[in-house]
């Protein structure tokens, strides 16, 4: 699918092996200025894995990954980070033992210029209240409850106003109505210029959420499209959805 807005994001031939297991395997594929990409696939297919090699947290085998033009594949984490990347985890890690503003101003270490101390306080309020913890900065982040936890680790992520945002399962445990105030949420981000991949098997969010959608089954990359079109594929829907899944 071609698309005119300028790549954000580039990935070309990403392949990472541990011993003979090739947990990534030649992906390819592009994520445009702007828009949310559905990064798809059963457990084990290795978008964990790619996220990590994306992310700084794993350096890849081969392949190229380039962050707005520049090739970050194999740079550490925090310089990934000062580029612009951002992200959440599939399990979640906020700081324990500091409280939700502390943690708020280790996500603003990233930010450029650096902020004052009172533009950090106001930004730490603003973040906190943005993902709807408003009130809580001083309480320890060790006693939030799991969706609040969630909640602190984005505001975290989202402090350096990152270009680009990896979400890895970040509806994953929700209520129904959590749910839907999430997807209002991450929608927001795209509203507000940020660019995500989102890992995710919540069908309902990634039919709300995602403009394309990159399959991946075994390593590689299975299908390639708009979200109707890939969550239509046969060779999707017996890889990974299956028929009662595909109707969720």
């Amino acid at each position: 699918m071609s698309d005119a807005r300028a790549p954000v994001l580039q990935v070309e031939g990403l392949t990472r092996a541990f011993g003979g297991l090739v947990a990534v395997n030649g992906l390819t594929f592009n994520v445009a200025e702007g828009e949310i990409l559905g990064l798809l696939g059963p457990n084990g297919s290795g978008k964990t894995t790619a996220l990590n090699l994306m992310s700084g947290v794993l350096r890849p085998d081969s392949g190229v990954i380039r962050l707005k033009g520049q090739d970050i594949a194999g740079l550490p984490s925090y310089r990934i980070a000062r580029l612009g990347l951002a992200r959440t985890f599939q399990l979640v890690r906020v700081l324990d033992g500091m409280d939700c503003r502390e943690n708020i101003l280790a996500g603003l270490t990233f930010h450029k210029p650096h902020l004052s101390e009172a533009d950090s306080n106001a930004r730490v309020l603003t973040l906190l209240s943005r993902v709807g913890l408003g009130g809580q900065e001083r309480r320890p982040a060790a006693d939030l409850t799991y969706i609040d936890r969630k909640r602190l680790e984005l505001a975290r992520a989202l402090a350096a106003k990152p270009t680009l945002l990896l979400l890895d399962e970040w509806l994953a445990g929700l209520n129904p109505s959590e749910l839907t105030i999430g997807i209002d949420l991450i929608r927001s981000l795209k509203n507000e210029g940020i660019t995500i991949i989102l890992v995710e098997h919540v069908m309902a969010a990634v039919r709300a959420l995602c403009d394309r959608c990159v399959v991946m089954s075994s390593g590689r990359k299975i299908a390639e499209g708009s979200t109707a079109d890939v969550l239509s594929n046969a060779a999707v829907v017996e890889a990974y959805l299956g028929g009662a899944a595909a109707d969720a």
